[in-house]
């Protein structure tokens, strides 16, 4: 017997965002999502094996990234296998200052300042147009995570 998926209490986390990423048959392909932890930010990704190294989990970083901005969060943080050199790449690619704050086993948590973000993507010259190349954007926000002002 498989397990059946709670969604509920993940998805309903007050001041979280979710993002989702489908193929063109509608099939989730990848998502990401922040979730507020204590002022801060968690950050994850998952991208399918067969969408990967096409940019997807840099642009869903970005939107996670710009909505911590917006929401004025002062920090976002994410925990990195020290082997996903995927990974390393898609962080590598948003070109924001990270601290590496706590190395346990096989895995490292790394931090960015809000700050260092929104002036990171104020600089990029990345276009939006990228889904048109076969997977579209979904955002969906749940209740009072939507930015105000």
């Amino acid at each position: 017997m498989t397990p059946t998926p709670t969604w509920g209490p993940l998805l309903s986390r007050p001041h979280s965002v979710h993002l989702a990423v489908q193929d063109p048959r509608e099939r989730l392909v990848a998502i990401g999502h922040l979730l507020a932890d204590d002022g801060d930010a968690e950050a994850a990704l998952l991208v399918e094996d067969t969408w990967q190294n096409r940019g997807l989990g840099t642009r869903l970083l970005e939107e996670l990234g710009l909505f911590a901005v917006v929401s004025g969060i002062p920090e976002v943080y994410g925990v990195i296998h020290l082997d996903d050199a995927r990974m390393a790449a898609v962080l590598h690619r948003v070109g924001v200052p990270l601290r590496t704050v706590l190395e346990t086993g096989s895995a490292t948590t790394v931090r960015a300042r809000t700050q260092d973000i929104g002036l990171a993507l104020a600089c990029s010259s990345r276009g939006r147009g990228w889904w048109r190349r076969g997977a579209g954007l979904l955002w969906r926000s749940f209740g009072d995570a939507a930015p105000t002002g």
